[in-house]
């Protein structure tokens, strides 16, 4: 699965972590995160992702 960042502050989501702390399991494909969902470490929505290159 691929990997997404936040373009301003280069935080990376990776869907084989997920990001826990915010109820998002491990394995959650970012297409599948929950549109109100935030960057943990900015707190941008997730239209200012873009996938990793």
């Amino acid at each position: 699965m691929e990997k997404y960042v936040c373009m301003p502050c280069g935080y990376v989501y990776d869907p084989e972590a997920g990001d826990p702390d915010s109820g998002v399991d491990a394995g959650t494909a970012f297409a599948d995160v929950p549109e109100d969902w935030v960057c943990p470490v900015c707190g941008v929505g997730k239209d200012m992702f873009e996938p990793e290159n």
